[in-house]
């Protein structure tokens, strides 16, 4: 997976494509990742106690990993991934500026 937790990704389709944010949480086996404020949905909650109102509370939905792309931290820009392998060491690179990310 080419995407991890803490990268700036741009959103390439859907409501908020063009976007850019903070990735909160992958999951590999759904191919799936959540955005920090972005695709956000509105979720109904009860009233728990006596007195409490119901409310509708945004939550950030998962996207697609399909629909993500990488900001290099280096040059800026959304970016293809690669991968370089030094001895037992493999990272991922930005096949825009070769940098090291």
């Amino acid at each position: 997976m080419k995407i991890r937790k803490n990268d700036q990704v741009k959103i390439l389709s859907g409501k908020d494509r063009g976007k850019i944010g903070k990735v909160l949480h992958v999951t590999p086996k759904n191919g799936k990742a959540i955005v920090e404020g972005l695709n956000l949905m509105k979720k109904h909650s009860k009233p728990r106690r006596q007195g409490e109102k119901g409310q509708r509370v945004s939550i950030p939905a998962p996207l697609d990993i399909s629909n993500l792309m990488l900001v290099c931290p280096k040059c800026s820009k959304a970016a293809r991934i690669g991968f370089k392998v030094s001895g037992k060491n493999k990272y991922r690179i930005c096949k825009k500026c070769q940098g090291e990310i």
